[in-house]
């Protein structure tokens, strides 16, 4: 079972099973240089909105990523709705919207929806 809770000193994020391990977290404009750019991790970022069919085409796929590499690699979501900063800093115009980032810097984009195995490569390059 999948459930949302709030975790002292960071943001909403979405947990599975007894150990409550994070899997995705939500990035914010508020916490986005904190936990991707200064975090010294790799980090895959999907821009998304509610209202978007592929984005939610997308989702599935980015949860069942986040178990597998989530001890190695920073997954997270944007909601492009919520964070007009960092949507327009990055130039996001059409979601969803997959950014890939090593040592605080984009190495890798893919815009619209995508196989599991597609994302998979470009997160396998980045670490």
């Amino acid at each position: 079972m999948v459930e949302t809770k709030q975790v002292k000193s960071m943001p909403r994020v979405k947990t599975k099973g007894k150990n409550n391990k994070i899997m995705i977290i939500e990035i914010t404009d508020d916490n986005f240089e904190q936990l991707v750019v200064e975090s010294g991790k790799a980090a895959l970022i999907d821009f998304w909105a509610e209202w978007c069919a592929p984005c939610r085409m997308v989702s599935p796929v980015i949860e069942e990523l986040s178990e597998t590499y989530s001890d190695n690699v920073i997954i997270g979501k944007v909601n492009v709705d919520d964070n007009p900063n960092i949507t327009g800093k990055y130039g996001i115009r059409s979601i969803p919207t997959l950014l890939f980032f090593k040592d605080g810097e984009v190495v890798d984009k893919h815009l619209g929806a995508a196989s599991k195995n597609a994302i998979e490569n470009k997160l396998r390059q980045i670490l």
